[in-house]
């Protein structure tokens, strides 16, 4: 299958924090994908700017060793670098200070689509925004991309937005959540809104329940101390697993427009029910065996942040009342796999008699590893002997329906950077969508904090503490197996 690679107009991308690694893991070798693709024009450039002195040269020699380490040397075209390359400049540069900036705007062309791509500490979006103003760099058409965390409670994160409102409008303003650039997360509003057949069942009526996993096996590894300050309750539930719950949830939107789209998603997080104490249980992971616990990875025995949390919420509207969601997430689990599983009512009536078993149809939207979906389904048991009941899946795993094509192994940054340089706001967040998410989330963690909840202890390699059961089972349902 031949996938058709549209040209993005020429753009010149300046990345603040350009030797970070960020930079150097994700957005330096997506780019270089891209062109390979030929999807970004000669024409373009690519600027490098962070506090390194460093020539052109320097930065062109780092950007070779990146995509050596992340891409591999056997991957690449020695020529497609060499012309990628040559895309490539680099500013040192001051973000609190005068220094580089005039450097910076020699660069910058006015007849260019220009994009400032901000993969700093959010301490430093302020002194960015206020400098590419004053300077005379960025203009009423530049675009800004800005990387969680987007504040660490609502507080925080209005005055964040308060800051960059100053001097972008809110239609500059990127806000990248890479989990809403993979493929299948995509696919859930064609999966919705291009077919008849799953939207009549696509409420309280039909749906039992839905389950959303992340389940990663590593640890918080040299990431303790930020992540000590954060949880797995601000740093996963109250962005990604948020995302994905409002594009489960969410009405269909009058068009595929960037705000039609928020629009409908910000209505899902407006109707979320608090959540009680009773339907949220928080972890750590032990140690084992050469595996430090999470307390020695954060170097703070008496540390009470979890690694992991499992919760039931509820979306007060008419479409799903009654009909719960579950959110899981967890580091040091079992497998890493990161699913959406839609799980049906039983069939109102069984012609077959209870020796016919117990069966659901449930649709599973694996988002990794193997990006797909899968439809289970009730059939008779191949045979004599009686009409004997099995589930088996209608599967559709991306890579074998498509065929192996370059498009499906490109990672969510390419995706959601070529959208910022052809303006396309609609997989990123909104202001007022963020704002909303901690307004719920904010009661939630000063809940635990009042009452002085310290998180259940789990086995690493496990699917997490056996309290996040024990809550599912009240309700005589199961969480559904972390998959390989």
């Amino acid at each position: 299958m031949v996938s058709r690679v549209i040209p993005v107009d020429p753009f010149d991308l300046t990345i603040f924090g350009g030797t970070g690694d960020l930079s150097r893991r994700k957005i330096l070798p997506g780019l270089y994908r891209r062109f390979r693709a030929g999807q970004i024009p000669e024409g373009s450039r690519i600027i490098g700017a962070a506090r390194s002195e460093m020539d052109h040269d320097g930065y062109r020699d780092m950007v070779r060793a990146a995509l050596d380490e992340f891409i591999g040397t056997d991957a690449l075209d020695p020529d497609v670098v060499a012309e990628f390359v040559s895309l490539i400049h680099y500013v040192a540069i001051d973000a609190t200070g005068e220094k580089g900036w005039s450097e910076l705007k020699e660069l910058i062309r006015s007849d260019h689509i220009s994009a400032f791509y901000f993969s700093v500490a959010p301490s430093l979006f302020g002194a960015l925004a206020e400098r590419l103003q004053s300077n005379g760099i960025a203009d009423k058409t530049s675009r800004i991309v800005v990387e969680k965390p987007f504040g660490r409670d609502l507080a925080s994160a209005q005055a964040l937005n308060a800051t960059l409102a100053a001097y972008f409008d809110e239609t500059q303003i990127y806000r990248i959540d890479h989990y809403l650039g993979k493929e299948t997360v995509q696919n859930l509003m064609a999966l919705r809104f291009a077919n008849v057949l799953f939207e009549p069942l696509w409420n309280s009526q039909y749906v039992d329940h839905i389950q959303i996993t992340v389940a990663e096996i590593v640890g918080v590894g040299g990431r303790g101390g930020y992540y000590d300050k954060s949880g797995a309750m601000r740093d996963m539930v109250q962005n990604h697993l948020m995302q994905l719950l409002c594009l489960i949830a969410m009405e269909p939107p009058s068009r595929f427009e960037p705000d039609a789209v928020r629009d409908e998603k910000l209505k899902v997080i407006r109707a979320l029910d608090p959540v009680p104490a009773e339907d949220i249980v928080r972890g750590q992971y032990a140690g084992a065996e050469d595996v430090a616990s999470y307390l020695d990875d954060v170097e703070d025995p008496e540390s009470l942040t979890e690694s992991f949390i499992a919760m039931k919420v509820n979306v007060s509207n008419w479409r799903w009342a009654g009909t719960p969601f579950y959110l899981r997430t967890g580091k040091r689990m079992k497998a890493r796999s990161s699913e959406i599983a839609v799980v049906f009512k039983d069939a109102p009536h069984s012609i077959f008699g209870s020796r016919s078993g117990h069966h659901r149809n449930i649709l599973t939207i694996r988002l990794q590893p193997n990006e797909g979906m899968t439809l289970t389904t009730t059939i008779k048991e191949p045979g004599p002997g009686g009409m004997r009941l099995i589930d088996v899946p209608l599967d559709m795993t991306f890579a074998d329906a498509l065929g192996q094509h370059e498009d499906l192994a490109t990672d969510a940054y390419e995706r959601l950077v070529m959208d910022v340089i052809r303006g396309n706001q609609t997989l990123f967040m909104r202001g007022d969508e963020v704002e909303a998410a901690w307004a719920w989330t904010d009661p939630i963690i000063n809940g635990w904090k009042e009452r002085g909840d310290r998180p259940c202890s789990y086995e690493p390699g496990s699917t997490g503490p056996e309290e996040a059961q024990i809550m599912m089972h009240r309700e005589d349902r199961r969480w559904r197996g972390i998959q390989e």
